[in-house]
Formats: C-alpha cells, sequence, structure tokens
C-alpha cells in the first residue's frame, strides 16, 4: 500500500476476496483494514466486501467481521447439491451453506451477495432451477451466477480431461443462461450484468462496476492487477517472490503496459456490453473521439434487426439476447 499512497488518494469500494479471505484469522482482517485506513482516505460511505466460503466461518467470527466495518459478504455457495459440490473439489457441504447464511443474517449483514455455477458436469436445467430457488429462498441482495470454466492448472481440468468430460455445449449454455434470467427476474432482481443480479439498483456490486465501467481500481498481493489512466499492471503470482520484493523495498510487479486509445476504446466497448446499462454514447465520443452510431451504422443497424442492442436514453445497450454473446458484441 505503502508503494501507491501518493498516486491512489481515495477509494469508496474495498474488497477482499479473490482466494479465499475467510481463511483469516480476525486479527489479520482487521490489520488489513487498518494498513488501508492508514495509507488512504476511505469514504465514510464505503461498500467494504468480503468473501468467504462458507465452511470457514462462525456466528462469533462473522461478528467480529461486522464490528471491523465490513458491510458486505460474498459467499461461495456455488452449489446447494452435495454430490457436485464434492465434484467440485469444495470443502463445504450444503448444510454448510444454508448454516453460513443464516448465520450471516443472524450477525446483522444486509448485504448478502451469493455465488453459483452453472454447466457442471451432470447438472441437468432443473437442478439448476431448484439451485436458484433454494438460494432465492434466504432473499440475498445480490447473486453472481457463472458458467463453469476451467484453468488448466486446476485439479478439476485434469479431472475433466481424464476422464473424458466434457463442457457444456452452446445451447445447453444458453439455456442455462436465459433460465438463470427469467427465474431471477421474475422474482424482482435487476439482471444487470452478463453474470450478475440485484435485488434493487442500490444493491448492485459497486466495486465490481468499477472495473466494467473502466473506473480506476488498485489490486493487492500477489497476481492482483490494477489500472489506472491509460496504465494496466499485474503484481508477481508466486508468494515468495512477491515477499522477497517487499522485504527488499522494490514494488512487487511482474508487468505494465500502457494502452492505446484504440485499445481502451474496445475495452470499454467489451466491458460496456456486458452490462444492462451498455455504452454512453455521448461519453463515448468525448472520450474517444468516435461516434459509434455513424461510424458503425450499418453493424449496429443490422444487430438492431436481429434483437441483440438497442439504442435507449443516449445509450447502445445489449438485449439479454445480446448479453449471451456479450463478448462477440465488443466486435462491432
Amino acid at each position: 500500500m505503502a508503494f501507491y499512497k501518493s498516486c491512489f488518494s481515495s477509494f469508496d469500494t474495498i474488497y477482499i476476496g479473490g482466494g479465499t479471505p475467510s481463511l483469516l484469522s480476525v486479527q489479520q482482517i482487521d490489520n488489513i483494514l487498518k494498513a488501508v485506513y492508514h495509507n488512504f482516505d476511505i469514504d465514510r460511505q464505503a461498500e467494504i466486501t468480503m468473501e468467504v466460503n462458507p465452511g470457514d466461518v462462525s456466528p462469533a467470527y462473522l461478528q467480529a467481521l461486522r464490528k471491523l466495518g465490513i458491510n458486505r459478504l460474498n459467499i461461495g455457495i456455488q452449489s446447494f447439491d452435495d454430490t457436485l459440490l464434492k465434484f467440485l473439489g469444495r470443502r463445504h457441504t450444503a448444510q454448510d451453506a444454508v448454516v453460513a447464511i443464516n448465520a450471516a443474517r443472524k450477525t446483522g449483514f444486509n448485504n448478502i451477495g451469493l455465488d453459483l455455477i452453472y454447466g457442471i458436469h451432470g447438472q441437468e436445467i432443473n437442478d439448476w432451477k431448484q439451485t436458484l430457488h433454494k438460494a432465492l429462498s434466504f432473499s440475498p441482495e445480490h447473486l453472481s451466477c457463472y458458467q463453469l470454466s476451467l484453468d488448466k492448472k486446476t485439479p478439476l481440468y485434469k479431472q475433466y480431461k481424464k476422464e473424458g468430460l466434457k463442457m457444456t455445449e452452446e445451447n445447453q449454455a444458453l439455456d442455462f443462461f436465459m433460465t438463470t434470467s427469467k427465474v431471477l427476474t421474475d422474482t424482482g432482481y435487476t439482471h444487470y450484468e452478463v453474470s450478475n443480479f440485484a435485488l434493487n439498483d442500490s444493491l448492485r456490486s459497486r466495486h465490481n462496476m468499477k472495473y466494467w465501467r473502466h473506473e480506476p481500481y488498485l489490486g493487492m498481493g500477489p497476481a492482483a492487477h490494477s489500472f489506472t489512466d491509460r496504465k494496466r499492471w499485474w503484481n508477481k503470482a508466486a508468494v515468495k517472490t512477491y515477499l522477497k520484493d517487499i522485504s527488499e523495498g522494490k514494488n512487487p510487479v511482474d508487468k505494465s503496459e500502457k494502452l492505446s486509445i484504440e485499445q481502451l476504446a474496445l475495452e470499454a466497448l467489451f466491458l460496456g456490453m456486458r452490462t444492462k446499462d451498455g455504452i454512453n454514447l455521448a461519453d463515448y465520443k468525448t472520450r474517444f473521439g468516435s461516434d459509434l452510431l455513424v461510424e458503425k451504422e450499418r453493424i449496429i443497424e443490422a444487430l438492431i434487426r436481429n434483437k441483440l442492442v438497442e439504442v435507449k436514453n443516449g445509450c447502445l445497450c445489449p438485449t439479454l439476447a445480446g448479453m449471451a454473446v456479450a463478448d462477440s458484441l465488443a466486435l462491432i
């Protein structure tokens, strides 16, 4: 943090996550937050989120987190099916998940997000609907529903390859996506980003919105990424190397890149097409000198005809069908 306190002065969101921070003691979390407040100016109404694993948290632990000022929990449920949890290699059970959610409510958390995964081998659409309805029974303020993706370095990837298991096919993935959106929006949630749903607009993840809006963010820890102005950089991933650099007074940055205006414009398209709000056309023109409706007129008209995008309130927005293929829309 000391390396950056002169170039990042203030923040209104803090996110403790990536990995499993609930393995840390309350004292360790307290030390991290004290360092944050020592080095940066933090807004009094800041959204302070922590990711927790259901198997790690007790009521006493959650109560202590509340006292530290953490006001938003993201609970990594993934599934309420013990067979699927075991297949995913998760340490918790479905019952652990239920206990953790109830404990979070009892200790006073009124902004809870649940993470769920679909497209797991052996999971049928009706199984997924049951998972969604189980999650809804707790009335979470936020839901993140991700399609399973595999990193080649993970045991699950190796298991898929060894057993010849196949990832979800495109049509089935679309069915999962559309079903998710219908079930949750019918219950009153706003589908505000490809994988994210909020009970109302004020309960969107303020922190994650910064990524999608291309706003500056500072990431600390091994492999953490940061972005400001036209520069992006990321830290060394190996913990030993990361710690060695810091102990020697060196900034543990692995690599950095300065983005061209063209690269920034493409990223803004890519990120904007992932969100319900889409791209503010006037802002885009001011930032990048590009009038999308004029320069991409034929492509956008075709996308409108195919009901993949729409123009409303001065914004180019993806429809639900467009959000399902959001990554492709950025190629306009």
